[in-house]
């Protein structure tokens, strides 16, 4: 448990992201958390590199619902202070924190309050006893890595942690999820690491994960964008969708256009997911721009347009049902599904009502 979150075994997938505000800005640093809250993030990892950062961290989880990981890398004491600050998980590796009686405290601290803890290894910083025995990361490498963090937690009796082992290869971290996977039980974090900017981290990602999580591996997922943390937690949750592994928001099928569209598809679609972006609700929406492949994709929609000429057809719940001028058709669907939503929300009050 991440705070009110589960992680792992049957629960739902979750969806991460991280703050890059200075955690001493505490104003900053909430009103980032709250856009991740809103956007659909499930937990959210705030770095505490030191003693200012720990007494900010504390008032930030104060004023915040959200599960909060605490990021500690080697100093123990850090890792003490978020757990004293109510801290919903930390994410610290023991190998790293240096004796062996530091480790002992944090670990004595993590049972006391019940504080999971989160080891992450990375290709990108991996011992240097092991890129001296590899000569280079390697899935077999990151596998060791992570197998020896482990075996500190379990000689000191703890189980309650998650694992992420990621490289910036796609190759690379699948490979060792794959291989860890079959090694350990505990819940696995997955994430392709400083995966590039939003349109190769994007699709970095997808593949990545996407392929791990049709395997069954995975339980929490973060997305690693340098852009806005608030795209990792929309693309995070796109790939969710896209596998039928959890649903939020409107799932829109889209055609890429061509020359026998009778409407401006891209324009249509740039406002809608800009003016709809608020909607948690799951909702299928189709639109396409002619009639070769519009009637089918809108007959299995609860809204769908198809174009036309001179006027396009819209289609409600499968079925068509009117007409309307393509100078008119973004209003009007963004109308017709804020509709949508607000009948299917009065349909789960009445039902929690009667039950």
């Amino acid at each position: 448990m991440v705070g009110n979150v589960a992680v792992g075994g049957d629960a739902p997938i979750s969806v991460q992201s991280m703050t890059n505000t200075l955690t001493t800005d505490v104003k900053a640093t909430l009103n980032q958390i709250k856009q991740l809250q809103d956007s659909g993030a499930d937990i959210v990892r705030v770095s505490v590199p030191d003693q200012e950062s720990a007494d900010a961290f504390k008032k930030i989880k104060k004023s915040t619902s959200l599960p909060l990981v605490a990021d500690i890398h080697f100093d123990y004491m850090m890792a003490l202070e978020a757990i004293k600050g109510k801290a919903d998980c930390i994410r610290i590796n023991p190998g790293n924190i240096g004796k062996e009686e530091k480790i002992k405290e944090v670990i004595s601290a993590a049972k006391d309050n019940s504080v999971p803890i989160r080891v992450g290894v990375n290709a990108g910083s991996l011992e240097r006893k092991l890129q001296i025995k590899y000569g280079e990361p390697t899935p077999d490498a990151l596998v060791e890595s992570a197998l020896n963090h482990i075996d500190i937690l379990k000689k000191l009796d703890f189980e309650d942690f998650k694992l992420s082992i990621k490289a910036s290869d796609v190759f690379m971290t699948i490979e060792s999820y794959r291989k860890i996977s079959k090694l350990i039980d505990q819940p696995l974090h997955l994430g392709i690491t400083e995966a590039g900017g939003y349109r190769s981290g994007t699709v970095k990602s997808s593949v990545g994960l996407g392929s791990l999580l049709l395997e069954g591996i995975g339980d929490t997922i973060r997305i690693s964008l340098a852009s806005d943390p608030v795209d990792e937690v929309k693309v995070g949750w796109d790939i969710l969708k896209s596998l039928k592994i959890r649903s939020r928001g409107i799932n829109f099928i889209a055609c890429p256009s061509c020359s026998r569209m009778n409407f401006d598809v891209i324009g249509t679609m740039n406002k809608l997911e800009s003016r709809l972006d608020d909607i948690k609700e799951d909702l299928d929406v189709a639109v396409i721009g002619c009639y070769v492949n519009g009637p089918g994709e809108s007959k299995h929609t609860a809204i769908g347009v198809t174009g036309g000429s001179p006027k396009n057809l819209i289609y409600i719940d499968g079925k068509p049902d009117h007409k309307i001028d393509s100078a008119e058709l973004a209003e009007h669907l963004e109308s017709l599904i804020r509709d949508k939503i607000g009948k299917i929300k009065e349909q789960e009050n009445n039902v929690i009502l009667k039950s």
